[in-house]
């Protein structure tokens, strides 16, 4: 399983993000979610487990970013994006809104032409001080794999209570301008086919400014899982696309 053992990593190749620096606001020896999805490329949560996990502070992003960003810039290396993913949620880090003001400030000096992205799964959003720092990202891309209860509880095995449409409703709160995040994909009882008209309807709902719909392209803790096409992708969205939705798809 893939996983990060620097605040700071890259730049690598995103199939979604270009040339992106990676941030990991999470233990750099283990694994900190409140998801635990079976499609995982980290693992499960209990292989990444460790008794205190030590997060980085503000500080600490500010060190590890600023050196990253000036290596970069002094060879010339593009930077797409500066990336928020790593080990887990990012958004558990009690730091996320400080550390997104430090991310901030170090892009416009460094690579004013990079953008930040977020990807989270979006259950921190009944926090406010999480969706300001969000809304300061230039793509807070956030997850809905399901559209029920049921199904998410299926795919991405959340931890205490979790309700798809409080994350919904937490969602409007941007008004449109983020950027949607599902995973298209068939086994352990779930195959996305099987709730994509409801899915769509919490699309239509949102109306998110894109929506980026990806499949499986690891190795993933849960085994047997069946990737879904970009064709096959494409034709389940297709309603979508009519209607004017921007779709990314990358099968």
């Amino acid at each position: 399983m893939l996983r990060f053992q620097d605040i700071v990593f890259g730049p690598i190749r995103s199939r979604r993000l270009g040339s992106s620096l990676g941030v990991n606001l999470l233990p750099s020896d283990g694994k900190l979610c409140n998801f635990d999805c079976i499609y995982c490329e980290c693992g499960w949560n209990r292989d990444g487990k460790v008794d205190k996990p030590r997060l980085p502070d503000a500080d600490a992003v500010r060190l590890a970013l600023e050196d990253s960003l000036k290596s970069c810039s002094a060879e010339g290396t593009v930077i797409d994006s500066i990336t928020f993913s790593g080990n887990g949620e990012p958004t558990l880090n009690p730091h996320f809104p400080e550390i997104m003001d430090v991310t901030v400030e170090l892009r416009d000096r460094y690579f004013p032409d990079a953008k930040i992205s977020v990807l989270s799964n979006a259950t921190m959003l009944r926090k406010k001080e999480v969706v300001e720092a969000l809304k300061k990202a230039d793509n807070p891309i956030l997850k809905i794999d399901a559209a029920t209860d049921e199904g998410a509880a299926l795919i991405n095995r959340p931890s205490g209570n979790y309700s798809v449409r409080e994350v919904v409703d937490n969602l409007k709160s941007f008004g449109g301008d983020f950027i949607l995040q599902t995973m298209f994909l068939r086994g352990e009882g779930f195959d996305t086919a099987d709730n994509i008209d409801e899915w769509m309807d919490l699309v239509r709902e949102l109306k998110p400014r894109e929506i980026m719909i990806y499949t499986i392209d690891r190795e993933t803790p849960a085994k047997g899982l069946l990737k879904y096409s970009a064709e096959d992708m494409s034709a389940l969205t297709k309603p979508l696309s009519d209607e004017g939705f921007v779709l990314q798809i990358r099968g």
